[in-house]
């Protein structure tokens, strides 16, 4: 018997940000799907799913048809064997998970991260953690032509706190601060995922083709707030709210990283940033909701230092800094309708047995 578990992940700072290159601070938090199982030569991949009721039967081909949207066990397969992996002739595993499913806390890529993980211990493959990390977002967002970024990917397989650049090419840096507990919570409301990926995504880029046809030297990575009005004459009112979201988003985050490689940690600072960031989702990229507004403000009021929507947004979670009393704090926000954890930061992808 052999079991992976891999963690999902916060965005602390950069949401909506890696997809246009800019970077983003994340965090691995300890919740965790596993896959486990062991090798069999039946020539078929069985996968009992026990969260779900339901069970997941491949037959081992040489290249794989999708028989659904996302259909991310197969997508992985093909990612694998186009990369010269050879594969076992068969596996009898089940898939078991604790991190909120459709949330934003990147359970399908902490699934695609165990699977494929997986199956490189049944193969003759040597195990990199970064390599996993690039199959699995070819995996589940290049395979399928999705607007995501790299971050939940390379986030889940390190594990930890990582700052990552993705342009001109993938840099990651270990973050050591001494962090104390978060709250996630939960709102229950289902989210868009692709849609609110493609609302904001094409609205930035298509702000940076107007402003670049006027002014050739704008860039998200180096054009200052104070030079924003410039641009109000040619953009429409919600494509400047996206571009002054996502430049004040950009130096939010650089303060929040010099403030996390600081050698003296400041945790009231942490919170004011958070709750910067989320004012910018709010109000200027509109993907939080009502509900988790609540849960943030409640939060805030039970002694929390900060918090933010996690993930695209329009449903799904939120979480909040919390190092002291999170008992408190996880109970205000299930006063508001929302489901709680208590989370600590985490490592990345491991073989458990």
């Amino acid at each position: 018997m052999l079991r992976i578990s891999t963690p999902g992940r916060i965005c602390l700072f950069g949401e909506h940000q890696d997809y246009l290159g800019l970077p983003v601070i994340a965090a691995a938090i300890s919740r965790r799907i596993s896959v486990e199982g062991t090798y069999d030569n039946s020539g078929l991949y069985f996968l009992r799913l026990p969260d779900i009721k339901s069970t997941y039967t491949i037959k081992v081909e040489k290249r794989y048809t999708y028989k659904h949207s996302r259909d991310y066990y197969r997508s992985a397969l093909n990612i694998l064997k186009k990369n010269g992996v050879t594969l076992p002739d068969g596996l009898n595993a089940k898939v078991l998970g604790n991190i909120p499913i459709n949330s934003g806390t990147s359970s399908s890529s902490a699934l695609i991260i165990s699977w494929i993980h997986f199956l490189l211990k049944f193969s003759d493959h040597p195990i990199d953690l970064k390599q996993i990390a690039e199959w699995a977002y070819l995996a589940e967002v290049d395979e399928f032509g999705e607007s995501g970024g790299m971050m939940d990917h390379y986030s889940t397989a390190l594990g930890n706190i990582i700052y990552l650049e993705s342009q001109p090419k993938i840099e990651v840096e270990f973050l050591k601060p001494q962090l104390g507990t978060f709250v996630l919570g939960d709102s229950g409301e289902p989210k868009d995922t692709v849609g609110i990926l493609k609302r904001v995504k094409k609205g930035v880029l298509t702000a940076v083709d107007k402003i670049k046809k006027q002014d050739t030297n704008f860039s998200l990575f180096t054009t200052s707030a104070s030079e924003l009005d410039n641009y109000k004459n040619i953009l429409s009112k919600e494509e400047m709210e996206l571009i002054v979201g996502n430049i004040d988003n950009r130096d939010i985050l650089l303060q929040a990283l010099s403030m996390l490689k600081a050698p003296e940690m400041k945790h009231v600072k942490l919170g004011d940033l958070l709750n910067r960031h989320q004012f910018n989702l709010r109000e200027n990229l509109k993907i939080s909701t009502p509900k988790i507004d609540r849960m943030i403000q409640a939060s805030l009021d039970a002694g929390a230092l900060g918090g933010k929507i996690n993930g695209s947004g329009g449903g799904g979670c939120m979480f909040v800094y919390a190092p002291n009393d999170p008992q408190k704090i996880a109970k205000a926000i299930e006063n508001q309708g929302g489901k709680a954890y208590i989370i600590s930061v985490d490592e990345g992808t491991r073989l458990e047995l």
